[in-house]
């Protein structure tokens, strides 16, 4: 026979675990919703679901050669070495915006090989450091 305290704890404790699955529910729906994720020019090509107009992001490498740029806009192709997706943009392109380089690209598909966008996010690799930074480092170091 279980005494009035220890049904209470127990009590306690199975509305504790409900309520701590519930904030996790609740956590992790939330940022589902908040956390976007770009896709490639092959998965862009080949998805089926995908709505023509809405905001995506693209990512992938600048290839080589297929920077154009003008007064009014800069036009590029973004490649995963397996297909290519045109990019227009009008704006300032990030100083580590380069040929061979990461870029990320947010904004809207036109048809499954060209893409307008509204945004450019450039990519660095792990061993990026700024000018500055490694500038000071080699002078410090000894």
């Amino acid at each position: 026979m279980l005494t009035k305290k220890v049904k209470s704890r127990i009590s306690f404790l199975v509305i504790s675990i409900v309520l701590l699955i519930t904030s996790v529910f609740f956590i992790l729906n939330s940022l589902k919703e908040n956390v976007l994720y770009f896709l490639t020019p092959t998965e862009a090509k080949f998805k089926e679901d995908l709505e023509i107009g809405k905001n995506i992001r693209i990512g992938g490498m600048v290839k080589k050669g297929s920077i154009y740029a003008d007064s009014k806009e800069i036009k590029f192709t973004i490649t995963d070495f397996k297909n290519e997706i045109l990019v227009s943009f009008s704006g300032t392109v990030p100083n580590l915006f380069a040929e061979e380089k990461g870029v990320v690209a947010e904004g809207k598909l036109k048809d499954k090989n060209f893409f307008v966008a509204d945004r450019i996010l450039a990519k660095h690799d792990e061993n990026y450091m700024p000018p500055g930074e490694k500038n000071f480092l080699d002078n410090n170091a000894k």
